[in-house]
């Protein structure tokens, strides 16, 4: 039994095709995006392994952990990492959101903004002190940091991003946090 798309003179089969259509957009953005996180996971991992860090990485990221450091002191740590695309809408090139999180020891986050060519490094305390929390809709208890807002240009009506300064103390130019 195949789907009617509507051949018989009615619509309801073309609302059908176009849901499907739809859908299928979405599943290729996603699919994008998944394949964007996955190639700057591979890409930082490679830069830790640059500077010496001894890294291992779990099969399944079901429990929020992209990798694990050796510390030089033989302790280990929890990393997960999180990326913003350069064709991020403006004004959110280091902005993350829908992240769940509650305090853990020996954990960390790296932040990269593939535009602003940055990273942010953060424990799991700081980035409880210093993200917000949804308190209502549809990704309540979820939790979201801005590292960037917009600004507009007076002269030129252009808007241009700028990082709030507060913020700056977890800019890292390398991962020595992590030795």
């Amino acid at each position: 039994m195949g789907i009617n798309f509507g051949y018989g003179g009615h619509c309801g089969g073309w609302i059908l095709l176009r849901q499907f259509i739809n859908q299928r957009n979405k599943m290729i953005t996603n699919k994008k995006s998944t394949e964007f996180g996955k190639q700057m996971e591979y890409w930082i991992i490679s830069l830790m392994l640059k500077e010496g860090l001894e890294i291992y990485t779990p099969f399944v990221d079901d429990d929020a952990i992209d990798l694990i450091i050796k510390k030089s002191n033989g302790t280990f740590i929890e990393i997960q990492i999180s990326a913003r695309s350069k064709t991020i809408a403006m004004g959110h090139a280091a902005n993350f959101s829908m992240i769940s999180h509650k305090k853990r020891k020996n954990y960390f986050f790296v932040f990269y903004s593939e535009r602003l060519n940055m990273f942010w490094i953060m424990s799991s305390v700081e980035f409880l002190k210093h993200s917000k929390q949804n308190k209502t809709g549809k990704y309540i208890g979820k939790r979201a940091i801005s590292f960037n807002s917009k600004k507009k240009d007076k002269k030129t009506g252009k808007y241009t991003e700028s990082l709030y300064p507060h913020l700056n103390k977890y800019i890292a130019t390398d991962f020595s946090r992590f030795k």
